[in-house]
């Protein structure tokens, strides 16, 4: 039997809002992925350390209020200095779309924006 995608969902830094990444996870979960929700208020290190006792398959980020590159840069280091250099990552929230490049060369797997339908976001976990 093959094991279900496993997603670690997560909103990093001090961004409050968080409404749309708990429909995400209550559709995610409905369309047959395991879902680890972490909340609110996460740093680098929780995210990371989740993903490992967690053996999830991919990280998605949501962001709200700006960092994204910051917060990109610090993730993708530490997912490589636990050897998860390979593991899938998104990002979605309010990111311009000037930045979306740079966090794609970065190692972010897809960057999903507002009005993104929750199918392609689904779709691409199960592909990542």
């Amino acid at each position: 039997m093959k094991r279900k995608k496993r997603i670690l969902l997560a909103k990093i830094g001090l961004d409050g809002h968080d409404r749309g990444i708990k429909i995400l996870a209550k559709k995610m979960s409905d369309a047959g992925i395991e879902v680890v929700y972490l909340g609110l208020f996460q740093t680098v290190e929780s995210v990371v350390s989740t993903a490992v006792q967690e053996d999830v398959d991919c990280v998605g980020i949501s962001i709200l209020d700006g960092g994204q590159t910051l917060i990109a840069a610090d993730l993708m280091g530490e997912l490589k200095a636990r050897g998860l250099d390979n593991m899938t990552v998104f990002f979605g929230g309010i990111i311009p779309e000037r930045e979306r490049p740079l966090l794609q060369e970065m190692g972010v797997k897809e960057v999903f924006g507002p009005g993104t339908p929750i199918e392609k976001i689904i779709d691409a976990v199960r592909e990542g």
